[in-house]
């Protein structure tokens, strides 16, 4: 079950508290796929398997690099192009929040949109 309350997002019985106000998530340790699936139906996104193949490589690369990996090299790996993510997330940086990562600061977020 997935609720909502006051900026808490409750899935599979956890709760994520630490979201900032933007609703990114702090610690990408509470993240679960429930989180994922819960931020894309905010974001009025349906998720398939290429959205997971994304969402799994740049949580990866991001956990292993701290750092917000090149998009452009993300994208060629699971077949999409700049186009076809904007067409399925609307910006990178939609992306970024529904993987569940952290706000990636202001200079990164306006390369991201």
């Amino acid at each position: 079950m997935l609720t909502i309350d006051t900026g808490k997002i409750r899935a599979d019985n956890q709760t994520y508290e630490r979201l900032d106000n933007e609703g990114y998530l702090i610690d990408t340790h509470e993240w679960s796929p429930a989180f994922t699936e819960r931020k894309a139906q905010q974001a009025q996104v349906t998720l398939t398997s290429k959205h997971w193949l994304l969402i799994e490589m740049i949580r990866d690369k991001y956990l292993r690099l701290g750092a917000l990996p090149p998009m452009r090299s993300v994208c060629r790996s699971v077949g999409l192009d700049k186009a076809e993510l904007k067409a399925q997330f609307g910006s990178c940086l939609k992306l970024w929040k529904i993987a569940g990562l952290p706000n990636p600061g202001e200079e990164a977020k306006a390369y991201m949109n």
